[in-house]
């Protein structure tokens, strides 16, 4: 049995692997990182997420900040698109 979300994920996976061999002309095969290196790529690649994450954030505060009232719930969140 296939779970097409699985799917989608590995999919998008294979697609980083290639654009970032092409990027940077490697894979996460190399040897030439330390321990620590590798964790100081980890921690700025979460400190970009955090960013993305408060983006999205700042934009869905935005976007719920012009529904009208009835379309937003206790929290001001949006409790229904339609």
């Amino acid at each position: 049995m296939s779970d097409s979300i699985v799917q989608t994920v590995i999919q998008n996976f294979e697609k980083r692997s290639i654009i970032g061999y092409l990027k940077y002309g490697t894979n996460l095969d190399r040897v030439d990182l330390s321990y620590m290196q590798w964790i100081n790529h980890l921690q700025e690649e979460l400190m970009d997420a955090i960013l993305y994450l408060e983006k999205i954030k700042q934009t869905q505060n935005d976007t719920t900040s012009r529904l009208p009232d009835n379309d937003k719930g206790q929290s001001g969140q949006i409790t229904s698109i339609m």
